[in-house]
């Protein structure tokens, strides 16, 4: 069996990727960067394709078995991921496992979401076997305020204090793997959360527990976030992470108690703890202060 990894030098599909090899499965990872593709791990065969050039997807699709399709976020993600789908229906593919994300009621007003929708539509129209992912917000997104947490004492994320039982990246890829590589799992869609539900002001009290010191929690205004985030990311991008973080102040994003066991019988043990991910993280943190003094 040959698994296409959709996706495969970012953060979620390099892990999709190395647990499929673990498993013995043969991978190839498609991107449009020549060198990505070069720093792919032994083992892991590459393609160079682009999901924005149909004409370069067929070598990238042939004789593959499986897919795992992550589309990046942007204007042509829509697009992109329809695509895909094409690509594996010409490709006679035999199944997909997509990586969507949580959508509770009235999060179709966020725009990265609801480009989502065409492409699970377009999956489950294709007569391919399919599963579905739909993982809540990612605990990894606190790498990138690693140095507000650590330098200035703020958790500046503004998620609010309804709560999201936010999940580790390591989590979802167990889940993409399982469904990838067992029976049983076709033709369904998974709610992927974290067992915990976080606010801002409970993500701060996490780190100050495992930092020793205060961290601060920056507060709901959005106006302020859009302001010091706007040099970091494309306009677009934030604009559309603004009507994010409007609907997680709102409603928050908080697992029902049946998906999260629908989705522990997919990943096949207890989910990560938040608690469990930042101990680790500080740790390497503070480790790499050590050394560079």
């Amino acid at each position: 069996m040959k698994t296409l990894v959709i996706g495969g030098t970012g953060t979620v599909g390099s892990m999709v990727a190395a647990g499929l090899l673990k498993q013995g499965v043969a991978v190839r990872v498609m991107s449009h960067s020549p060198e990505k593709l070069k720093k792919l791990p032994q083992g892991v065969e590459g393609v160079r394709a682009d999901l924005a050039d149909p004409h370069s997807l067929a070598p990238a699709f042939d004789k593959i078995d499986s897919v795992f399709l992550l589309v990046g976020t942007g204007p042509s993600e829509t697009d992109e991921g329809l695509l895909a789908v094409s690509a594996a229906k010409a490709a006679k593919v035999g199944k997909i496992v997509y990586l969507s994300v949580a959508m509770p009621e009235g999060s179709e007003r966020i725009p990265h979401f609801r480009s989502k929708l065409p492409i699970e539509k377009a999956i489950k129209e294709s007569k391919i076997a399919y599963t579905i992912l739909r993982p809540n917000n990612f605990f990894q997104n606190d790498l990138w305020v690693k140095d507000a947490i650590m330098q200035y004492g703020i958790y500046p994320t503004p998620i609010g204090s309804k709560g999201l039982n936010r999940v580790d990246v390591r989590d979802i890829a167990d889940c993409a793997v399982n469904a990838l590589t067992k029976s049983g799992y076709e033709n369904g869609t998974y709610e992927i959360h974290g067992p915990d539900t976080l606010t801002g002001e409970g993500i701060a009290r996490t780190y100050a527990k495992h930092l020793g010191r205060g961290i601060r929690y920056s507060g709901d205004d959005l106006t302020a976030w859009a302001e010091k985030t706007k040099t970091m990311m494309p306009e677009f991008m934030v604009a559309d992470m603004r009507i994010m973080y409007e609907f997680f102040q709102d409603k928050g994003m908080i697992a029902p108690k049946d998906e999260l066991e629908k989705a522990q019988k997919l990943l096949g043990k207890k989910p990560r703890s938040f608690d469990d991910f930042v101990k680790e993280i500080t740790t390497a943190w503070r480790s790499k202060i050590a050394k560079a003094a």
